[in-house]
């Protein structure tokens, strides 16, 4: 804890996070100032942090040399079903998980959560021989299916839901309301914090997937943003300030979907870590 009898130690500290801030956004301002200059300006030294001349232009051609809009529109129709998916599965599983007694619960619940440690890059090939036999590769709907269930969700749910006293579901259970009815109608309405939480790793991990959609789509109508900004990565030359501008393009959706959900991330971290 900040001693606030003590002017000068609260003085250092906020100067010793101040600058920490700073040295976590540089790259993100050199990202901003490379995003309006030309191919030759980006890398050239010292850094102009402020472009002489700006080239707004290049926020333009982003548009205009490739399908950026078709692109945008495929990353937010696959995060934000992906998300809801996974907001939905993650607290309906975690509710078992927590609060209803049967045999080898908690046998289960630890051999699933392990599989939060086998890396996706073991599974990668089986997973795509398996969307290939059931003819859903180079699809949306492959793609949902394989990110409609996360374990690290169902950890973070279940933690919260920990927290749950048994008693008002118990009271719940006397009155006449089924395990369903306790989901949908009390557990859900009390864990606004955390899916809010889970949705902001949920929609940041899907819009920033690069490996997944690389993998699974072949067709440009499919692709989302990340494989978009790689169309500008050319045989022999690369457009660095083309990449810069839609890189900034596309932080825009993360940024507001953190500013909308921010203020119950940290109650949705901090409750999902109070018990084990």
């Amino acid at each position: 804890m900040i001693d606030r009898e003590n002017p000068i130690k609260q003085v250092g500290i906020y100067a010793g996070l101040g600058i920490i801030t700073f040295i976590t956004l540089l790259p993100l301002i050199w990202m901003l100032s490379s995003s309006l200059k030309y191919d030759a300006e980006v890398f050239s030294l010292p850094i102009r942090w402020i472009p002489k001349n700006p080239v707004w232009t290049n926020y333009v051609k982003i548009w205009q040399k490739i399908q950026f809009g078709l692109f945008t529109f495929n990353s937010f129709k696959l995060s934000i079903i992906i998300t809801l998916i996974q907001v939905l599965t993650s607290s309906f599983a975690a509710y078992g998980f927590a609060k209803c007694h049967f045999r080898g619960r908690d046998t289960l619940f630890f051999i699933y959560i392990a599989t939060i440690a086998i890396p996706w890059q073991v599974y990668m090939l089986p997973q795509y021989v398996e969307m290939r036999m059931m003819h859903l590769t180079d699809t949306h709907l492959g793609y949902i299916f394989m990110q409609s269930f996360t374990a690290f969700g169902v950890f973070l749910v279940r933690q919260f839901y920990i927290s749950i006293p048994d008693e008002l579901l118990d009271a719940a259970r006397i009155d006449g309301l089924t395990e369903y009815g306790i989901y949908f109608r009390i557990v859900l309405p009390l864990s606004k914090a955390v899916a809010a939480t889970l949705s902001i790793f949920s929609f940041v991990a899907i819009w920033n997937d690069f490996m997944g959609p690389m993998i699974y789509f072949d067709s440009v109508s499919n692709k989302t943003i990340p494989l978009g900004i790689r169309m500008f990565l050319g045989q022999y030359s690369t457009e660095y300030g083309l990449i810069m501008a839609a890189s900034v393009v596309s932080l825009v959706p993360v940024f507001v979907v953190f500013l909308f959900f921010q203020r119950f991330f940290v109650e949705g971290i901090a409750s999902s870590g109070l018990k084990g």
